[in-house]
């Protein structure tokens, strides 16, 4: 699924207009007909390129009164810039972010009680991707999950179900699209446990 993700984002980005357009909303939300005047194009072909964009979420709107502003969603067009990159890695994280065995046992002694439950979500990034690492590590590979699914299986660690889904979405350990969460090949994780 996070294969394809990617396809889907570079497919988008294939035309000189698409690029434009993100140029343009990168210095901030902007109306269709404002792109169009901007581009020299009519409003129609700016509907179907926002409509490509906003496909792969890289584009998002609101509405205000009877004008809808069409707003770059920065942190997604970074990060899918940037995961071709990452294909292939051993491991995203730089050398200092990374954990010896030892340590992350330690860690996990630390922020988990006897019966697996998460004491808290630490605040230190190096020690939070320890725990959101060993807490996903009976997930299964391959798989697709609801939300709902996701959610009991977080309740046995930890009650805030939706920041621990959010931390794995953004740490790579797991990809969603439509409510479906799968997990994200292990080359992709910040940290494996």
């Amino acid at each position: 699924m996070q294969l394809d993700k990617l396809v889907h984002f570079h497919k988008a980005l294939g035309d000189p207009t698409r690029i434009r357009i993100i140029s343009l909303l990168k210095q901030g939300p902007l109306h269709g007909q404002a792109i169009a005047n901007k581009l020299g194009l009519k409003p129609p072909t700016i509907t179907h390129h926002v409509a490509k964009l906003r496909d792969t979420g890289l584009v998002y709107q609101r509405r205000d009164r009877n004008t809808i502003y069409f707003y770059l969603d920065h942190k997604k067009l970074e990060v899918n810039a940037n995961a071709i990159l990452k294909i292939g890695e051993e491991t995203r994280v730089t050398q200092e972010m990374q954990v010896e065995e030892k340590d992350k046992l330690s860690i996990i002694k630390n922020f988990f009680d006897a019966d697996g439950t998460l004491k808290q979500i630490p605040s230190q990034q190096k020690k939070k991707l320890v725990a959101l690492a060993y807490m996903i590590r009976q997930l299964q590979p391959g798989k697709t999950y609801n939300e709902k699914e996701i959610n009991e299986y977080i309740k046995q660690y930890h009650e805030d179900f939706a920041t621990i889904r959010r931390e794995w979405v953004m740490h790579h350990f797991m990809y969603r699209e439509n409510g479906q969460y799968e997990l994200n090949p292990k080359e992709m994780w910040p940290v494996v446990f």
